[in-house]
């Protein structure tokens, strides 16, 4: 039986898609092993997947929540978290290399985890890449001062993972390219969502998402008789948005009150810090991790952080959306969510207010059904696209 090995840093958003690969690949008769923080042990191994802890055991979504606090601007705030991944990523490559041996192929995560280590061991690789916009435009022709801003912001990206390639006596490397895989980058994003760069070279290749159904997933009572009992409500979702490192009651009062004066009910994830001072009113309830498979299609929509997860099931599940990005990779997504027609226009994840909550919801309602349908019908065919399927059968070539 062939080995894969997959490693990914982050919070749940950044781990989730490894995961369904991982279950897909399992089916297809190979032994996969996927290495993260240790805090996802339990995640990862209730899916049925091979676990291996890398690098220090830290709450990351504490750590997330933290860098997020402190850091209001967007382009800063996904600046430190990035230098934030770099120093988890260069403190684990040790586990990474001996978790390596022995494989036959390394699936290197967005964060280019496992590049180096399977170099030194001479394993093939394939990519993946959630970040559509890391993906260097080698077919564009560049302008000589475009060369110089590139050159410098394709060293200062390469930067800490030269701190990993010295350590095996490397020569650095000048981008990103040069760390990628050369056989595929897969990138579970759908083509109806999204379209490919004609400046990627050919191996960068769009699956279409990445889900599974998880069928045997059973609610609690709770959520089970809330559901059934009244209409639809909204799903609010915000991602590591809502990993608070303190109680932020302003934020949840201001969507409660947007949901009570719009007559909406609503299920909430996240925010429990500050729900432990806050009753909720009987029309909505709170809930932590439920499977995006169970959940989506049973709210009428979704007010979301726009993280890769998140955007991609509001597609895959058919629910328009109204987006609230906190850092630059999320806006990309809400930019795309409401380019495709299914989504309100944003609220600033750094300035959520009630004014701005019941507008955006007063928008949907008065658009709801064209929004609808045009999502309905991307689900459809974004269902039929098979991305895992697709993965795997890449993956079966260089294997």
């Amino acid at each position: 039986m062939k080995k894969i090995a997959m490693f990914t840093m982050g919070t749940r958003g950044d781990v989730q898609p490894y995961i369904f690969l991982a279950q897909e690949l399992n089916k297809n008769g190979y032994d996969v092993l996927l290495g993260s923080h240790p805090c996802w042990k339990q995640l990862i191994e209730s899916s049925n997947v091979k676990f291996a802890p890398i690098g220090p055991d830290i709450d990351i979504e504490k750590e997330a929540a933290i860098i997020r606090g402190k850091n209001k601007n967007p382009m800063l705030s996904m600046l430190k978290t990035m230098n934030f991944v770099f120093d988890i990523i260069v403190e684990s490559t040790a586990d990474v290399f001996e978790t390596c041996k022995g494989m036959d192929l390394i699936v290197v995560s967005h964060a280019q985890m496992g590049a180096t280590e399977a170099e030194v061991l001479g394993i093939p690789t394939v990519n993946v890449t959630l970040q559509t916009e890391m993906i260097p435009e080698k077919l564009k022709k560049q302008t000589f001062i475009n060369k110089i801003i590139g050159g410098f912001i394709a060293g200062q990206i390469a930067k800490p993972y030269n701190k990993i390639r010295k350590e095996y006596k490397l020569k650095p490397a000048k981008d990103i390219g040069m760390i990628m895989s050369s056989n595929y980058d897969l990138i579970p994003i759908s083509k109806y969502a999204k379209e490919r760069n004609p400046y990627w070279e050919p191996h960068h290749v769009f699956t279409g998402f990445w889900h599974q159904e998880e069928k045997d997933y059973k609610p609690d009572e709770k959520l089970d008789n809330f559901l059934k009992n009244g209409d639809k409500p909204v799903l609010l979702t915000l991602g590591a948005m809502s990993f608070e490192d303190k109680a932020e009651i302003h934020k949840l009062d201001a969507f409660v009150k947007a949901f009570e004066k719009t007559g909406n009910r609503a299920v909430i994830q996240g925010f429990q810090k500050s729900l432990q001072e806050y009753k909720l009113p009987e029309s909505m309830i709170a809930i932590g991790s439920v499977p995006h498979s169970y959940l989506f299609d049973k709210c009428k929509m979704a007010i979301h952080h726009c993280g890769f997860g998140t955007s991609a099931a509001t597609l895959i599940y058919g629910i328009p959306s109204i987006p609230v990005p906190h850092v630059l990779d999320q806006r990309g997504q809400a930019d795309m969510l409401i380019k495709l027609g299914v989504a309100t226009e944003e609220i600033d994840g750094h300035n959520v207010t009630e004014e701005k909550i019941i507008s955006c919801i007063k928008d949907m309602e008065l658009h709801y059904e064209e929004r609808y349908q045009k999502v309905k019908q991307l689900s459809e065919k974004i269902k039929n696209e098979k991305g895992l399927e697709t993965a795997v059968r890449y993956i079966n070539e260089i294997i």
